[in-house]
């Protein structure tokens, strides 16, 4: 792997726990905003950015105090919604998983450990996610697109 690859998963990683950490009180909990879930777009562009986001969210998710269940689950919802970004075919698709995913599995994380109602935390997670991935990761999304800051 290539030193900038590894450089841009290592900013990517350290971004998304620093953000989540620093927005503890917004980041965690039964209605929640991820803002670091801004991130999550960008898989679509740069694939080497799926290691990254799930190091950053693992990381997150130690200090996020829901324990293992959620370091691990939590963690891999974010590794398989960032894969599936990576597979989406236009911009305006590339926030959907990681809104549905996360809405899911973080749902079903909350409703087990906090005992919270199961289909409501959905809704609160996968309303987080979706102003987080929609109205601030899509913008960015193109944004970098504009730039042409990946060959996608």
């Amino acid at each position: 792997m290539k030193a900038n690859k590894i450089a841009r998963i290592s900013i990517i990683a350290a971004l998304y726990a620093a953000i989540t950490i620093a927005l503890a009180p917004i980041s965690y909990m039964f209605i929640q905003i991820r803002i670091s879930e801004v991130l999550t777009v960008l898989p679509f562009l740069f694939p080497e950015s799926i290691l990254g986001l799930f190091l950053g969210c693992l990381l997150a998710n130690v200090y996020g105090g829901l324990g293992l269940i959620d370091i691990i689950f939590g963690s891999l919802a974010t590794l398989t919604a960032a894969y599936l970004t990576s597979k989406m075919r236009h911009p305006f698709l590339a926030p959907l998983p990681p809104v549905l995913v996360n809405a899911v599995v973080v749902g079903c994380i909350l409703h087990y450990v906090l005992e919270y109602p199961l289909y409501a935390s959905m809704f609160y997670v996968g309303l987080g996610q979706f102003l987080a991935c929609y109205f601030l990761g899509l913008p960015l999304l193109y944004l970098l697109k504009k730039r042409n800051w990946s060959k996608r």
